[in-house]
Order: structure tokens, then C-alpha cells, then sequence
């Protein structure tokens, strides 16, 4: 589900610059529509995620950089063992 930028910068309590960082930095990754960039729950939630670690544990960003590169690889991980588990029931 789609989240308008102003929603979104209202759910996450981040101001716009700090979104355009944290997107240059590719911490927040939107899809990029032909009019606008486009948000989504996911995001949001992402968002939530950068703001505590750096926010309420005081994560750097090289560390917030290597928190959620494992993240997405464990989400990469899970979604190929749920293919393969597919794969093997139906075959």
C-alpha cells in the first residue's frame, strides 16, 4: 500500500531532509514512479527501525548501514527458503 510523502513524514516523525538523506543513503529505498516518488508501508516501517537505532540506541551510521544490510539478506534468505519449500511440495 502506497504511502503519500506527507503521511509518511507524519508516521515516521521525520523531517523531509532527513527522508532524503536516508534515501540518498539508501536506507529507505522508494520506488521511483514516472511523477513521484512512492512510498509504502514497508517504508514507513524502515523508517521507524533507522530513527530507534540511531535515535534510542545510538547506532552510528556505519552501524545502522550494517544492521540493515543483514536484515534485507535475512528477508532475501526467507523469502528463497519459502520458494524452495514450495518447490518441494509441489514437485
Amino acid at each position: 500500500m502506497n504511502v503519500d510523502i506527507e503521511d509518511f513524514l507524519v508516521q515516521s516523525g521525520i523531517r523531509r531532509e532527513t527522508l532524503t538523506v536516508w534515501i540518498e543513503k539508501a536506507w529507505i529505498t522508494p520506488a521511483q514512479g514516472a511523477a513521484h516518488v512512492e512510498l509504502t508501508e514497508v517504508d514507513v516501517a524502515r523508517a521507524y527501525l533507522v530513527r530507534d537505532l540511531s535515535d534510542d540506541l545510538g547506532v552510528n551510521e556505519e552501524g545502522i548501514d550494517v544492521a540493515l544490510h543483514l536484515i534485507d539478506q535475512i528477508h532475501g534468505l526467507r523469502r528463497l527458503l519459502s520458494q524452495l519449500r514450495g518447490e518441494i511440495k509441489g514437485g
